[in-house]
């Protein structure tokens, strides 16, 4: 039987299509290859929970109650994000994780949070401290909107923060954005301070990325 024209045509795309390079997706190599772009996307509170409702009344703004959930997600999460641009010099992320440059969308965070309620934000529970593993942290990337962006992304995850023990809990995550894969997740936690609700976790996540800087190297 001779082939028909559909066939020489179908025959000419698959062609085509073969030859077409493909899309590779990001492995934990790539985060130390020192090529691969990384993305940092930010500081997302969505999971964050604050152990100790008196400790929490101490950190408000007025003084008879403590933050509201609503203050929590409009004022805070957008300002220690902001920390990451406004004082790029200090809050480095390209160095603490051994690279020249990051691209950034700290967008992603942001949308996030924005759509957080924060109604289980304060518990007397010290067990909250530590409500994500890495089983949770892979179930909330899988659900994760990474705005149609690929390549490595690079986010915190705020889990714990306890002003009576003086930590933050941070998961530092690496995801391939196109996938929704966790390429690598670490727990840290970071030690608070500094006058003032902002100013006193900011260290606490400044502490975690000199300490991410540290073992970088042993993650390999």
């Amino acid at each position: 039987m001779k082939p028909t024209k559909n066939t020489w045509l179908i025959a000419f795309l698959l062609t085509v299509v073969s030859s077409l390079p493909a899309v590779a997706q990001s492995t934990k190599a790539d985060i130390f290859s020192g090529s691969a772009k990384i993305t940092w996307l930010g500081l997302d509170f969505t999971q964050t929970r604050f152990i100790g409702v008196a400790e929490a009344k101490i950190m408000g703004i007025g003084k008879k109650d403590h933050i509201t959930p609503e203050q929590f997600r409009d004022e805070y999460t957008l300002g220690w994000n902001r920390l990451f641009v406004t004082e790029q010099q200090k809050y480095d992320v390209a160095e603490s994780i051994h690279h020249s440059s990051v691209d950034y969308a700290l967008e992603v965070a942001k949308t996030s949070n924005a759509k957080a309620k924060f109604d289980k934000l304060y518990t007397d529970n010290p067990s909250d401290f530590k409500l994500l593993d890495e089983a949770k942290i892979a179930s909330i990337v899988k659900g994760y909107d990474f705005q149609n962006k690929e390549g490595i992304g690079y986010i915190f995850f705020v889990s714990g923060m306890n002003k009576g023990i003086d930590k933050a809990g941070v998961w530092i995550t690496f995801v391939d954005m196109k996938t929704k894969t966790v390429l690598l997740t670490k727990y840290y936690e970071g030690k608070p301070g500094g006058f003032g609700l902002k100013n006193y976790w900011a260290k606490a996540f400044l502490n975690v990325m000199k300490d991410v800087k540290s073992d970088y190297n042993s993650w390999k």
